[in-house]
């Protein structure tokens, strides 16, 4: 092994820029085939619920690639593993586009997801292994910025592809994207890979982490469908993945060359980042699927115009994150993760303030200055996460970190929905109570409605829709203020992190 130097001048640029196309295709995926999900089904001639596969697989099989991506990094060379795995998922997105049923689409959604896992981390790694050591902040900057536009967009771009073309072009604008990343990144890295260390495969954890993950993810999908616990199936698969992880835990920490490196739990800025990083993902993704889901089921948005008011939420990461990843080093990253949260806390209590007449101007103020909490929140953690670790462990941390952090916004998904709708249930069961004629508002209600030629029944058709459109609005807002909370805990939890951060020097390759 040798060690090299950073890259320099236009080739830096130009790896960069193909990094940041192959990290931008693999999280736009993640997003953008949501709200093609009804036209899918449609077109395939199965129903929605079973069109949901087309996200579960995808998800099942990312999660379950990502935290071996360090031990695949190890064995392979990083380069030569990203630049297979971006050729590979850009040929299964063409694969997709052309699937003629669901069951085909499922397949080659499934291959997808386990080509797409190590990307994600592969791309922060070499990133940070080309860079100079003082930039290397300012290359985290700009994986996050990359990596936060993505799924913002995704649904927007979605659903003007899926309405003025056809859904396989959600696959196929890929390739064209895929072909630079891969041709651009095997330029500017030729003859820079990785030491490779040829190992055996544990065949014993791999099955347990495929299993384990697996199910949890599965259960994870479909839980809020399936009336949760009170479900054969969730209850099985429960059993399963608790069984299964439980003694992946066990077995990885007695073998001397683990497929998912958990000592790196050890090291305890690697813990504080990655459990902040899962633990505020959860919350920000609950929010993701709640606010444009309530505007379009309760306030009447098209899919276009909830995408357009969630987006601007992305305005201020893509302008700051760079320069705050160049500048964040000469602050204690504590402090300025901190920021994030605060503004993270202070706009979740904004918008649980929200009401049902409130304008598209209302709901985008709040949305715009949350970018701030993006901005402050992402970047600083990876940097911790991986703060102290030599180069050969940063794929491995970069991989799990993901996985938690991919982990957190399922659950982040399926709390929230469940959530969102039992508080609707109790909200709605509360305000019913105030409907009697002994209370004058509801009493003036009933004869506007009667002096408009309604009839009893239809008087009461129109006051139930009134009051879960209202108690909907009100489980909206328990879910904002409940968030605004968690991340004050996050500010908290964050100091638990000691400097240094920065990680540690020395670039390899392999002869």
């Amino acid at each position: 092994m040798v060690e090299i130097s950073p890259l320099k001048g236009t080739r830096l640029v130009l790896m960069t820029i193909a990094l940041s196309f192959g990290i931008f295709m693999n999280v736009l995926d993640v997003s953008i085939a949501n709200v093609a999900i009804p036209t899918i089904a449609g077109n395939l001639a199965v129903s929605p619920d079973n069109g949901t596969w087309v996200i579960t697989s995808f998800a099942v099989s990312q999660a379950i690639m990502l935290p071996i991506t360090g031990w695949l990094a190890r064995r392979f060379g990083e380069v030569r593993l990203f630049l297979i795995s971006t050729a590979l998922f850009t040929l299964t997105s063409i694969l997709c586009g052309l699937s003629v049923n669901l069951p085909m689409l499922i397949i080659f959604r499934v291959l997808q997801g386990a080509v797409s896992g190590p990307m994600i981390p592969l791309s922060q790694s070499i990133l940070l292994a080309n860079y100079p050591q003082e930039k290397k902040s300012f290359a985290t900057g700009i994986w996050v910025t990359t990596a936060v536009v993505g799924p913002i967009f995704g649904p927007i771009l979605g659903g003007w592809i899926t309405d003025n073309y056809s859904w396989p072009w959600i696959f196929y604008i890929n390739l064209p994207v895929g072909i630079f990343s891969v041709v651009f990144t095997a330029i500017t890295l030729s003859g820079r890979e990785t030491p490779i260390k040829k190992s055996s495969i544990d065949y014993i954890g791999l099955m347990l982490l495929i299993i384990g993950v697996g199910s949890l993810q599965i259960l994870l999908d479909k839980g809020n469908d399936l009336d949760w616990f009170h479900s054969d199936i969730i209850v099985t698969l429960t059993i399963i993945s608790v069984m299964a992880l439980s003694y992946l835990i066990i077995w990885e920490l007695g073998r001397s060359n683990p497929i998912v490196d958990l000592t790196l739990f050890a090291k305890r800025n690697f813990t504080i980042g990655t459990i902040a990083i899962t633990l505020g993902f959860l919350v920000y993704f609950s929010n993701v699927v709640i606010f444009p889901l309530w505007l379009q089921t309760q306030m009447g948005y098209t899919p276009t115009w909830a995408g357009l008011a969630a987006a601007p939420v992305g305005v201020l990461p893509f302008i700051l994150s760079p320069f705050v990843g160049r500048y964040m080093m000469s602050f204690d990253l504590r402090s300025v993760t901190t920021l994030g949260f605060i503004a993270f806390a202070l706009t979740s209590f904004w918008q649980s303030n929200f009401y049902t007449q409130v304008g598209f101007a209302q709901l985008i103020e709040p949305r715009f200055i949350q970018g701030l909490g993006i901005t402050f929140f992402f970047t600083p953690l990876v940097t911790i996460v991986i703060s102290s670790l030599p180069p050969s462990r940063i794929a491995s941390a970069l991989g799990l970190s993901n996985f938690f952090r991919i982990l957190g916004g399922s659950f982040g998904t399926s709390l929230s929905v469940t959530l969102w709708g039992r508080r609707e249930a109790f909200h709605h069961s509360r305000l019913v109570e105030q409907i009697n004629p002994f209370n004058p508002t509801s009493s003036d209600a009933l004869s506007q409605l009667n002096s408009l030629g309604f009839t009893p029944i239809k008087n009461m058709g129109v006051i139930d829709a009134t009051i879960t459109n209202q108690a909907y609005m009100l489980s909206t807002n328990d879910i904002f203020w409940l968030s605004g909370w968690v991340f004050v805990f996050l500010m908290i939890i964050v100091w638990w992190a000691r400097p240094p951060f920065t990680p540690k020097e020395g670039v390899v390759v392999s002869e």
